[in-house]
């Protein structure tokens, strides 16, 4: 595997519109490694994803839905091998494994290039290679980032189509020296001449995710699924990304951005970090209760925000995506009515169930299943057979100009600025509704410390408390502990340092019911959120930090939620918060000298203000 640039014949077959020498010296070589019978260079146009979505069908990967009933819209099935991110075959190939840290795998990157090359070695013989140039974040926007993915799956190029800006485009701007970065995906299912190809191409029996931080390189093999094969979304997004946000000074954080207005026109952006199964997508796009008539909360992004200090002494937000990956299952019209109006046209759906009429459907989309269903492995299914209609983490790609809350600056390519940080997780006690931290740095102790409740669809078990840092626990492409000390000096990079908080919308009552409605009722801690930034309203000080008192929020239309109901789910347990402290062991134990001392002081203190 030679590095991009190596000196050969340029064998690339690129088009007149890409004018950049490197770029073309990589494609040959990879071409050259890897056979492929033919090569596609994508140009983003709308004909190119209508004939790939056309192709897609006739192979048997899409399944044309109902025109009427979900117009320009389509279903893939995946190989039941192959129906998520795949952590323990992700690896963070630094120099040393020090580096990597004790959150990552890690393999000698000299080992996992003689890996690579055995296997890219003739993996694309009997399929195209498409050459995809993409942005993320706005073309031009200096906090953008420019790669090029090659794979050899019309899926991955299709949905590319819809996750970045891809196509002519981008080679437009990166001109004839442009930076990039090399992103290489395979199947790994090579096509001997005359062999019938099968709907979902991948490789059961090996499957790697490949990181290289010092060469910004991404090399995937095996799995022809999701973050596994979109390139651009994970792995460039956060893992590359937060290596070179730490080499260049900025952050790029698994965070959603929105934006919340009052009726009198005042503007805030909050970035937001939740792990999986907290209502991420809920929260992007939340509807304000009719108490908050006037009030307009819209979606810059859902899922990843890079930030960048800008020249007025803030932080500054883009989101480098330009669709949804979204988790299908539990989206219905009751918990996210923007995202069900998002997916009524032009939608990729993977692994989730389809109707008789030729539309889709899956678990928790209405509160009655339909009769009869064919489900996401194109078996029969009826209500009661024993087993799910879609997969647990089936999804849909769409773009995100199709959202209705999507806000007038989400592609703005200086990015918007951003108020307050927020830190959430799925937690039964101990964390409560809202909490402001008094400082930085006692803000990063608390994005540090994050722990969630798990859910089946996460490990299996359910209700285990994993740490999951920032919520970048599978996302931070180097050690964690250097991580938390970048957030640190992060603090001193601009004049007014964002307010940061941690919520928890899921407390509980003696008998396990959720105690707190959530969903558009979380307005109300938004509210107070935004209010702190400017110390406009009021709360009370305690052991955590600041919390606010039942008069500080506001309770039209939610008046059958008591004060006593309040102080449950804002009580801070002081025994249950002793534990909680042990327990933030268990990942920081791990950090040895690479703890920020920062943290450590942190941490003592917290002891002693639930002491007193």
């Amino acid at each position: 595997m030679n590095a991009p640039g190596a000196a050969q014949g340029d064998q690339s077959q690129a088009p007149d519109w890409v004018q950049h020498a490197r770029l073309r010296q990589w494609v040959t070589e990879i071409a050259q490694l890897a056979k492929p019978a033919r090569i596609v260079w994508c140009d983003g146009s709308e004909g190119e994803y209508d004939r790939l979505c056309a192709e897609l069908v006739q192979a048997g990967t899409f399944i044309k839905l109902n025109e009427k009933l979900r117009p320009n819209s389509y279903l893939a099935r995946s190989h039941p091998s192959d129906v998520a991110r795949m952590e323990e075959r992700t690896f963070i190939c630094s120099a040393t494994k020090d580096q990597a840290g004790p959150t990552n795998n890690w393999i000698d990157p000299g080992e996992m290039r003689a890996t690579l090359q055995r296997l890219f070695d003739g993996c694309m013989r009997g399929r195209t290679m498409y050459v995809m140039p993409f942005s993320m974040g706005p073309i031009g926007s200096h906090i953008a980032q420019i790669g090029v993915e090659i794979s050899d799956s019309a899926y991955v190029a299709v949905n590319m189509k819809l996750m970045t800006r891809m196509g002519r485009a981008v080679a437009d701007w990166l001109g004839e020296d442009g930076d990039f970065v090399p992103c290489v995906h395979s199947v790994g299912a090579p096509l001997a001449a005359g062999r019938k190809d099968v709907p979902w191409p991948s490789n059961e029996k090996e499957k790697w995710i490949v990181h290289f931080p010092e060469t910004r390189e991404i090399w995937s093999y095996g799995s022809g699924y999701g973050g596994n094969a979109l390139l651009g979304k994970k792995c460039l997004a956060l893992r590359i990304a937060s290596v070179m946000a730490r080499d260049e000074g900025w952050l790029a954080e698994h965070m959603l951005i929105l934006g919340v207005e009052s009726p009198e026109g005042h503007k805030h952006y909050v970035a937001a970090a939740f792990p999986s199964a907290c209502g991420k997508t809920n929260f992007a796009m939340l509807i304000p209760p009719p108490a908050y008539q006037g009030w307009k909360v819209t979606t810059i992004g859902e899922d990843i925000a890079w930030i960048k200090p800008g020249h007025d002494g803030r932080f500054y937000a883009i989101n480098p995506e330009a669709g949804f990956f979204g988790v299908a299952p539990g989206t219905s019209q009751a918990t996210n009515p923007n995202a069900m109006k998002t997916l009524a046209a032009n939608v990729i759906f993977t692994n989730v169930a389809l109707t008789p009429e030729g539309d889709v459907w899956w678990e928790g989309m209405t509160e009655t299943p339909p009769a009869r269903l064919v489900d996401w492995q194109g078996k029969e299914w009826t209500p009661g057979c024993g087993r799910n209609a879609a997969h647990a983490n089936a999804r849909f790609t769409v773009a995100a100009s199709q959202c209705p809350s999507m806000d007038p600056k989400w592609e703005d390519s200086g990015g918007v600025p951003i108020s307050a940080f927020l830190f959430g997780g799925r937690r039964s006690s101990t964390v409560p509704l809202v909490v402001e931290a008094p400082t930085w740095e006692d803000g990063v102790y608390m994005g540090a410390t994050l722990g969630s409740e798990t859910t089946a669809a996460i490990t299996g078990k359910v209700g285990v408390v994993r740490r999951d840092p920032m919520a970048m626990l599978a996302f931070c492409g180097y050690h964690i502990g250097e991580y938390f000390e970048h957030w640190l000096k992060m603090g001193k990079a601009v004049h007014h340092p964002p307010r940061i908080f941690r919520v928890n919308w899921f407390r509980k009552d003696a008998s396990g019911k959720f105690i707190w409605p959530g969903f558009g009722e979380n307005m109300r801690v938004l509210e107070w959120i935004v209010g702190r930034c400017h110390d406009q309203v009021q709360g009370v000080e305690t052991a955590l930090g600041i919390v606010p008192r039942y008069d500080d929020l506001q309770w039209r239309g939610l008046e059958h939620f008591s004060r006593q109901q309040y102080e449950e789910i804002v009580r801070v347990d002081e025994p249950a918060w002793r534990s909680e402290i042990a327990a933030h062991d268990e990942l920081l134990g791990k950090l040895g000298s690479h703890l920020p001392r920062e943290l450590e002081s942190r941490r003592a203190r917290l002891h002693e203000k639930l002491a007193a």
